[in-house]
């Protein structure tokens, strides 16, 4: 893959070891910025919204690199799962999704400043919860940190104690869409 230095925009550990599987070389420079849900953006475009703000900027401060951000949220119907603030939040999340389908939606952002390029895009899987009592909800919380997940949980920790079904990217649903990062990339260095 011909492609510029590449840079990862975020801090999550899971996008970092789902980049690796793409045996791109790549370094992980965190983009810190402030994330917006806005009322009348669809969950594809909040999330390529965020993508887009985390990458551009790291991209401002190393323009010669291609910068790649990402944001992933859960939402059911139209309401926005984020990261729970405490333990009885992830519960509260977990209750409202068990037994229901809902969206897991990430959006990608890559930018290459120098080279004025930008493309972006959101994956969309869906994933259905199995249904779930008070007690099964805690068993899981018990095993898995939920603070630092949207939705309040992870499905690469235990998933097989609440998910029955998921449509879709498995690797979206863990933070980054590999199928398509992985077609994009191609389409960038071709």
């Amino acid at each position: 893959m011909n492609i510029p230095p590449l840079i990862l925009a975020s801090a999550s550990p899971r996008r970092s070891e789902l980049l690796q599987q793409l045996k791109v070389t790549f370094r992980v420079l965190p983009g810190n910025a402030t994330e917006v849900a806005h009322e009348h953006l669809s969950p594809q475009e909040i999330c390529q919204l965020n993508a887009h703000r985390k990458a551009r900027v790291v991209a401002k401060q190393i323009p010669d690199a291609l910068v790649l951000g990402a944001d992933t949220l859960v939402f059911l119907d139209s309401t926005i799962l984020g990261k729970p603030a405490d333990r009885a939040g992830a519960h509260a999340m977990l209750a409202l999704l068990e037994g229901r389908t809902h969206q897991v939606v990430t959006g990608v952002s890559l930018i290459h400043l120098r080279g004025h390029r930008e493309r972006m895009f959101a994956v969309s899987t869906n994933v259905t919860f199995l249904p779930l009592t008070h007690d099964q909800i805690d068993h899981y919380l018990d095993r898995i940190n939920p603070l630092d997940k949207a939705g309040g949980y992870a499905i690469q920790e235990h998933g097989e104690l609440i998910v029955s079904d998921i449509s879709g990217s498995y690797s979206n649903v863990v933070g980054l869409p590999l199928e398509r990062l992985a077609q994009e990339l191609e389409a960038w260095g071709g």
